[in-house]
């Protein structure tokens, strides 16, 4: 009578470790709120450097549990295997003393010899004849040590088995392995013989396993940080150069260009970027050209406009005091060729006005006035005190070109009485060291498509309250008059209707 092995034909069933927990799957937007909330992930330096650790940290633990993995099963087969060939050589030893078929004593004597031979393993067996129950039955301090389950796959298979279990915290392996006739074709003997030891120790060399591979993960982390800082100066130097490069041309450097180096998707964004330079410097030359060009011809026309129309507003004087000794077709036709003569000439003015603007050539003329008698004057000398509301504070004097303020005002008050609807008011005030305008109505007010252009020269909208009987040039020139006197000029509806446009000047007083 011997045992029966044959080698590498151990099975083994999958048992669920204890304390085992199934893993949970984590969104990944939650995590993309949490980087963008985070202070360091507004640099891409640091982004690089995380990611080029990230990198390096999953290769590492791919690799450490792959090893792990590996090196643990080697461990446990190792020890399954030294097992089974040990206790196959203690059954090849003890087993033909045993009578047959055997009592329960016998089994017990059998077991204990068995025990004895376990040496430094110390593993604890037990064996069972036929349907009768495993002797002993059970270790002490422990569950049983056969299960059905181990004897029904043993009996069934007629070959060792084995498993490895959870027993009071710790690992276990239990091996089932039948006894066999030999010489008879390895017929099974009806004996079954159990051993189960503890596998402590292997656990205790796999947890130095993961003690060493997390102790060289840490060194190793910080040794893929200078790597990694070298990588991210690498890629963002060119990032970095293209941003000076960029700044540069926003600084109005159009003739910038940067050199050239490698083949990888950077030098071809630093290709696109030098063609990109090089078209907005044509573009730019080329509007540059046209703008001088219109400019010039602006102020050339309206200088060569101004004599003939001197002379053509002088005519239509004259013919305007006798427009009414002549006939009525003819009378009218004297009056629309004067109105129109006027007009022309405020435009020629206006076009002048805005050529000397644009040429810088705009000159301040500045004086001491008193605030209130120079805004009255604007309004006198219009006709309008009867139509607008004026409330102007007493006493308050500021350095401006009375001329230009006077020129801000009537083109204010103007488009206000125009298309704005009455009462129209005009007021003053000193306020934090400056001098603030206001120009307000009741009537629509501005639609608010039209409101950002209102300041646009010749800009026209359809129902739009800048829609004027003059040049298109009023509010322009307004605003180009403020804005050389250091001020502001805004305009907006009132929430109870109308428009109002303000007029924020320094307030420049002498002591």
């Amino acid at each position: 009578m011997t045992s029966s092995l044959p080698w590498g034909n151990g099975k083994r069933n999958p048992v669920p470790r204890a304390g085992t927990a199934e893993s949970t799957s984590v969104g990944t937007r939650p995590w993309r709120r949490l980087a963008a909330a985070l202070p360091f992930s507004q640099s891409l330096r640091t982004r690089l450097v995380i990611a080029f650790l990230a990198v390096s940290a999953l290769s590492a633990l791919i690799t450490a549990v792959l090893t792990f993995r590996e090196a643990r099963e080697a461990i446990l087969q190792r020890t399954q295997t030294t097992a089974v060939h040990d206790l196959r050589t203690q059954i090849d030893s003890l087993a033909p003393a045993l009578p047959f078929p055997p009592r329960p004593q016998d089994l017990q004597n059998f077991a204990l010899q068995l025990d004895r031979a376990g040496g430094s393993r110390n593993w604890r067996t037990s064996a069972a004849y036929g349907n009768g129950p495993a002797v002993p039955e059970r270790l002490p301090g422990n569950a049983s040590v056969v299960t059905d389950a181990l004897r029904s796959a043993v009996r069934d298979r007629n070959e060792p088995f084995y498993q490895r279990v959870e027993r009071n915290g710790g690992p276990w392996l239990t091996i089932g392995m039948p006894v066999t006739f030999t010489g008879t074709g390895h017929k099974a003997s009806g004996l079954d013989v159990y051993a189960e030891f503890s596998l402590a120790d292997e656990r205790g060399d796999i947890d130095s396993l993961v003690t060493a591979a997390q102790a060289g993960a840490v060194p190793a982390l910080a040794l893929a940080v200078v790597p990694a800082l070298f990588a991210a100066r690498r890629v963002l130097r060119p990032v970095r150069r293209l941003r000076q490069a960029a700044e540069k041309i926003t600084g109005g450097a159009l003739d910038t260009r940067l050199k050239v180096t490698g083949t990888d998707e950077l030098a071809d964004l630093t290709r696109t970027f030098n063609a990109m330079a090089a078209a907005l410097e044509k573009d730019d030359a080329r509007l540059r050209r046209l703008e001088a060009n219109s400019r010039r011809f602006a102020a050339d026309v309206s200088h060569e406009l101004r004599t003939p129309l001197a002379a053509m507003s002088a005519v239509t004087e004259i013919l305007d005091e006798d427009a009414g000794q002549l006939p009525s077709d003819t009378a009218d036709a004297v009056r629309l060729i004067s109105g129109e003569t006027r007009k022309l000439t405020r435009l020629t003015e206006d076009l002048m006005e805005v050529s000397r603007f644009d040429a810088g050539a705009a000159a301040l003329h500045l004086d001491e006035v008193d605030v209130a008698d120079a805004l009255r004057r604007t309004l006198r000398a219009r006709g309008w005190q009867d139509r607008v509301t004026a409330d102007l504070p007493e006493g308050v004097r500021a350095r401006f070109d009375p001329r230009r303020i006077d020129v801000v005002v009537a083109n204010l008050v103007g488009n206000a009485l125009r298309h704005g609807g009455p009462p129209v008011r005009l007021a003053a005030r000193a306020e934090g060291g400056r001098l603030l305008i206001d120009v307000s109505d009741h009537g629509p007010g501005i639609d608010p498509e039209v409101l950002p252009h209102v300041f646009d020269r010749f800009y026209k909208a359809d129902a739009a309250r800048v829609r004027s009987e003059g040049s298109g040039l009023g509010l322009a020139i307004a605003m180009e008059n403020v804005r050389l006197h250091g001020g502001t000029l805004r305009a907006f509806n009132k929430p109870e209707g109308g428009a109002v446009f303000t007029v924020d000047l320094p307030l420049r007083e002498e002591p």
